[in-house]
């Protein structure tokens, strides 16, 4: 794959007359940049608006707040012990997700699909900023529930500064149809996006892949909500055809170097706490791969262990399976053997060259083998079980070197030993404990379909102070600027949702 330079594609973002102007009346002319427009130029924003999104808040959420939930990492220090120990005193880590989707993902979004909505010869391009349009909002409502949506940015077109929030009901009801409405909506008679996308570089069939992906995952999220609908959409999603191999993965590639031109999930983790210098020893936010992880790939002998985690040994990262140990979550002082504990590799997952997955095969044929236990598609649940297991490993090598590979040998090995069960329940624990190995590190994905299924089966922490009466959030809490700001929204958004805590839980996640 096309390793894809993005400083020079934001480069030509920042240099590209697209920002609006707007001057009081009286000082027009004095305030008028002559050399700007007031035209959004659709490619270069569209750019921008995907950069933005898979750089948000990564630090902030796949380590300390999703990350930590799941029991991914662990962390002895109180501050960044949102998600290991759910005590949150200072910092963003509850609201920094949605304070920076609004401000840059959603609002560039809106401006690409606005600009491009009554341009007949833009089809294609209006379709595709449509599905990533989708993919901004369910990442926000996931982590939050209701959210403002349907006047996110009317601040934009209206001066409208208190958009109301909708249901999330209503959200994945609009998302859905939306995503259906952009599938059916490509023309190859017409253009679409160049190396603007930087994705798929505007290859239709593709982002039609990943139209009905993002279906498949927003339909199974409503599984414990609304099975009907649930069923309904899936199927459709199905019919038309999504993600299940390689090939058609959404992937965005990095060369490294330069901040922009690197993975971000790697740059924040690397800077937050796991950098070459620290050593494993004097990590800054006290961070570790959560023993509740390590124990699992230990234990079922998982060859990914080898690919994502190291032990500093002699000032170098040691891959040797049988000294990987994690740290337990909601320890509040540092442990004696911190730095013999297991932590991201940085020559592989936290490489800054590493690929990033947006949405991969292995998640759709984990849902497609769910959709095949329940009977909603006529096939065998095991041969998409496996399937996603043998993807999943044999990208190691693509997504993060050589140095990740894993043999067909020892893939065949671990699908021989983990053998998809008969009963439903058990396929269930068996395919989503899969999926929170397969889906790593996309904590926020991860997250939610553990929030949606409860597999795996993870043992809360109950540390004194704990926000949670010791158990595991099940949102992230709104910014203080909309309590303060957006008053009367966000009010009646709780008279709704129910009180703002990190308990309290969203539309589709019912016990």
């Amino acid at each position: 794959m096309k390793k894809l330079n993005i400083k020079y594609l934001i480069a030509l973002w920042m240099c590209a007359p697209f920002f609006l102007v707007s001057c009081d009346k009286g000082f027009e002319e004095e305030n008028t940049n002559p050399d700007a427009s007031t035209d959004v130029e659709p490619e270069y924003m569209f750019t921008k608006s995907v950069y933005d999104a898979l750089n948000n808040s990564t630090g902030t959420v796949y380590e300390f707040s999703a990350g930590g939930f799941v029991q991914h990492f662990a962390t002895y220090l109180e501050v960044p012990g949102l998600g290991d120990k759910y005590v949150y005193t200072s910092g963003t880590y509850p609201y920094a997700y949605f304070s920076g989707a609004y401000v840059n993902a959603v609002n560039e979004i809106e401006k690409v699909v606005l600009a491009l909505e009554e341009d007949e010869s833009k089809t294609n391009m209006h379709a595709i900023a449509s599905i990533w349009k989708v993919y901004v909002y369910h990442r926000i409502t996931d982590l939050y529930g209701m959210i403002p949506y349907s006047e996110a940015a009317t601040a934009y077109t209206q001066s409208n500064y208190s958009p109301a929030y909708d249901t999330q009901e209503a959200i994945y009801t609009n998302m859905l149809e939306t995503l259906q409405s952009a599938a059916n909506a490509f023309d190859s008679s017409k253009t679409s996006f160049g190396s603007g996308d930087l994705i798929y570089g505007g290859d239709t069939g593709k982002w039609k892949k990943f139209a009905y992906s993002l279906m498949l995952r927003l339909a199974m999220r409503m599984t414990k909500v609304d099975a009907t609908a649930a069923q309904t959409w899936a199927q459709t999603a199905i019919s038309g055809g999504v993600i299940e191999n390689i090939s058609d993965e959404a992937i965005l590639p990095y060369v490294g170097g330069q901040e922009i031109n690197s993975n971000p999930i790697s740059f924040q983790l690397r800077n937050n706490n796991y950098s070459q210098s620290n050593g494993g020893s004097s990590n800054t936010e006290g961070g570790k791969f959560s023993a509740t992880f390590i124990s699992h790939l230990r234990e079922n002998n998982d060859p990914r262990l080898t690919s994502v985690a190291a032990v500093w040994v002699n000032g170098v990262q040691d891959t040797t399976t049988s000294i990987q140990q994690g740290m337990p979550n909601g320890l509040v002082n540092k442990p004696a053997d911190f730095g013999s504990l297991s932590e991201p590799n940085l020559n592989t997952l936290l490489s800054l060259t590493a690929s990033l997955t947006v949405v991969g095969s292995a998640e759709m044929n984990l849902l497609l083998a769910e959709n095949a236990a329940r009977g909603w598609i006529s096939a065998e649940p095991a041969t998409y079980y496996e399937k996603a297991i043998t993807n999943a490993m044999s990208n190691m090598g693509n997504l993060y070197g050589n140095a990740a590979a894993i043999s067909s040998d020892k893939i065949q090995d671990y699908i021989d030993s983990h053998p998809l069960p008969s009963s439903f329940e058990a396929q269930m624990e068996t395919i989503h404990t899969e999926f929170w190995v397969s889906v790593f590190p996309d904590e926020i994905e991860v997250y939610s379909n553990w929030r949606r299924t409860g597999y795996p089966e993870l043992t809360p922490v109950s540390v004194t102070g704990n926000l949670t009466n010791g158990t595991i959030p099940r949102r992230l809490t709104y910014p203080p600027s909309e309590i303060s700001v957006n008053t009367e929204s966000y009010e009646e958004a709780i008279g709704i949702q129910g009180t703002d805590t990190f308990v309290t839980r969203i539309w589709w996640d019912v016990e």
